[in-house]
């Protein structure tokens, strides 16, 4: 098997599924993406891959190159329709909703004035996201209609894909935490609840993570959301409310360095576990294709 691993930059959790991919004695090829160019001037090259694990930080590069490569045939992890919709906070807010997924309150609005009225609907305090975007940037808590204005107004002023689009998410009061699932081909496997003095609670701005038990009803949440989502390697973010469980945001290329301690599960080997079986299917497959164009 020859697996590709699609990367911007190599951190720790990319060495660590390197370290993985190693000790299972699986050849793999880091592909790096400001250096990669595709066309069809070197389509054939791309058939050396049994599979490829994406973990661009780029989302824009991450796409095109899984879009690329599923048109290709060539499996990834994860797909790009899985991808697309992670990426995209106003999309995969209409699938959970459409799924019945219990879910922060949201709106989307195209301009300051619509941004303003729906957030007067909504009700103070609120949260105001880019719809496409990771860390916790750009993200902030509105207390009131002078704030809002002004956060409008700016976000008018600077323009761009960041700003274009107002997604609009209810404020929840979390106790000082939220919780984090890592879900692999629609299962469970740990989770961990970060916490922190701050609003948000990322462990990229600070947040501490521990073990959290998983309760029925968080694996419950975690297996919907994945099969919500369209499976692969997702980690789902949620809250804990007065409502119950709420999923705030799914994403498709989690960091996980700060949550393999605390949980004692080893999730870079659980990814490459599901990336060698993800090459492996796929090699049964043409295998199994082959011989029958064979038979016929």
């Amino acid at each position: 098997m020859h697996v590709g691993v699609l990367i911007g930059r190599v951190r720790v959790e990319e060495k660590l599924l390197f370290k993985a991919l190693e000790e299972r004695g699986v050849n793999y090829e880091p592909i790096y993406d400001d250096e990669l160019q595709f066309g069809s001037a070197n389509i054939d090259e791309w058939s050396r891959f049994d599979v490829i694990l994406e973990r661009s930080i780029s989302h824009s590069r991450a796409l095109t190159s899984l879009g690329f490569f599923n048109k290709l045939g060539i499996p990834t992890v994860n797909e790009y329709e899985v991808a697309r919709i992670c990426g995209d906070k106003i999309e995969t807010s209409v699938l959970l909703e459409e799924a019945d997924i219990p879910q922060p309150e949201f709106m989307v609005a195209y301009t300051p004035d619509s941004a303003l009225e729906a957030i007067e609907t909504m009700g103070y305090p609120v949260v105001l996201k880019p719809a496409i975007g990771s860390w916790g940037r750009l993200q902030a808590k509105i207390t009131s209609r002078n704030m809002a204005e002004s956060i409008l107004e700016h976000k008018k002023t600077l323009g761009g894909v960041q700003h274009a689009i107002f997604y609009i998410q209810e404020y929840i009061e979390k106790p000082g935490r939220d919780l984090r699932t890592f879900v692999i081909d629609g299962e469970p496997i740990c989770a961990i609840r970060r916490e922190s003095d701050h609003w948000i609670t990322n462990t990229s701005r600070g947040g501490h993570a521990d073990n959290h038990p998983m309760s029925d009803e968080l694996i419950e949440l975690s297996r919907n959301t994945s099969d919500a989502i369209g499976g692969g390697v997702i980690a789902v973010d949620v809250f804990e409310s007065d409502r119950g469980l709420l999923v705030n945001e799914v994403n498709y290329t989690m960091e996980f360095r700060n949550s393999i301690e605390p949980t004692g599960v080893d999730i870079p080997a659980r990814i490459i576990d599901y990336v060698i079986a993800v090459g492996e299917g796929a090699t049964a497959a043409e295998q199994e294709e082959a011989e029958l164009e064979a038979v016929c």
